[in-house]
């Protein structure tokens, strides 16, 4: 009987455990995933963690690696701006053809790379106050005599970088001067290709082409006017982040104000004689 009893007692204990576990592991499950949106580990500056800005390291002067360190105009010019208005950021170097489509799946928060304001952005981008005046330009190899203008490029080959204002340029221009387009996803390929005489022109901003030949053993040199007037500008997804645009466009006045806006040109452009 009392063995009986015993069994009994125990039966009723397995089945209480049994009951209660798989409550009590969904609770903690819960808990712990709780805990980890209120740490910020959901991603992103909306989720508590850092601000992800996008930028494009293959963009001298304005973004690079020395030492596996990022510097340049637009490092400088973010990271100056979030220390002045308190953001934490993390750059998210990819190539500039990523940049926007990763503000359209929210995986960015910011963009920093070069980046023209043009209309056609600004359908689906908000964009700071501009903060540098550049411009298209022709580029050849240094021994090229033939090509001046954009006259000049009937029959020819034109490089360009996919996803900027130089290869847009181009295809708006294409059938008008007759020339036919090669397309690079990095900056360097693009330059050597036109050096080795691959590509007999490319199109890019003068300020980064004027320094990369400034600097580099490149074989290029640039020719003609400037053939745009474009200005940079710092990104958000259109109808996003708008607070943090505005402490961007807070954080770039004060640097003006400072002049420590003038002292990042200078550190990079001024002392090239450009």
């Amino acid at each position: 009987m009392k063995k009986f009893s015993f069994f009994l007692l125990l039966l009723t204990l397995i089945l209480i455990v049994v009951a209660c576990g798989p409550e009590s592991g969904q609770t903690q499950q819960e808990g712990g995933d709780k805990a980890d949106e209120e740490n910020g580990e959901s991603g992103g500056g909306n989720g508590g963690g850092a601000y992800l800005v996008g930028i494009d390291t293959t963009y001298p002067p304005f973004e690079f690696q020395v030492g596996g360190e990022y510097t340049g105009i637009d490092i400088d010019i973010i990271n100056a701006i979030a220390q002045s208005q308190d953001l934490d950021i993390e750059l998210r170097p990819m190539d500039f053809v990523g940049i926007i489509p990763s503000l359209e799946s929210g995986e960015l928060d910011l963009a920093i790379a070069g980046m023209s304001i043009t209309d056609e952005r600004k359908e689906i981008l908000d964009f700071s106050e501009p903060y540098f005046d550049a411009g298209l330009t022709l580029v050849v190899n240094a021994e090229n005599t033939e090509v001046a203008s954009l006259e000049d490029l009937e029959g020819r080959v034109v490089a360009v970088k996919n996803g900027t204002t130089g290869s847009k340029f181009a295809r708006e221009n294409q059938e008008e001067y007759g020339y036919r387009i090669a397309d690079f996803e990095d900056s360097p390929s693009m330059f050597l290709d036109v050096a080795n005489g691959h590509a007999d022109v490319l199109l890019e901003d003068y300020p980064v082409i004027a320094y990369a030949i400034t600097k580099r053993d490149l074989k290029l040199k640039t020719v003609g006017e400037r053939l745009t007037n474009d200005q940079y500008g710092i990104a958000v997804l259109k109808g996003q982040n708008g607070d943090l645009l505005e402490k961007v466009n807070a954080g770039l006045q004060e640097l003006r104000d400072s002049g420590e806006y003038d002292e990042i040109l200078k550190k990079y452009i001024d002392e090239s004689g450009l």
